[in-house]
């Protein structure tokens, strides 16, 4: 697990219950990919009435899908962020390319 370098938000909602999570420089997180996905962890420890965790595991071509969805809608990042996301989608994809390869570092 790596701390959180920024902050995300987590809704589940259900037809009678609405679930709401916070995770910011306080929580852990964890995303690698298995033989079927890519398995991300948020988690944020503590005592019972703040701890909290997300599991969330998305198969290859759902995610293939959203990396594409994504990609239509990045217009409306700002320059700064595009950077960012910039350099870690480069690291991916050079790892696709070339399995063999350990990734580039990715540094901010």
């Amino acid at each position: 697990m790596k701390p959180i370098p920024d902050k995300a938000e987590v809704a589940l909602e259900y037809p009678d219950k609405l679930y709401i999570g916070t995770f910011e420089r306080s929580s852990d997180f964890d995303a690698h990919i298995d033989k079927t996905g890519i398995a991300l962890t948020l988690h944020h420890g503590g005592d019972e009435s703040v701890r909290k965790s997300v599991h969330l595991h998305i198969h290859y071509a759902l995610f293939a899908e959203m990396l594409t969805d994504l990609a239509r809608s990045v217009g409306r990042v700002d320059k700064a962020h595009r950077a960012v996301l910039a350099q870690a989608a480069a690291a991916l994809a050079a790892v696709l390319r070339d399995s063999g390869e350990k990734p580039p570092e990715y540094r901010k």
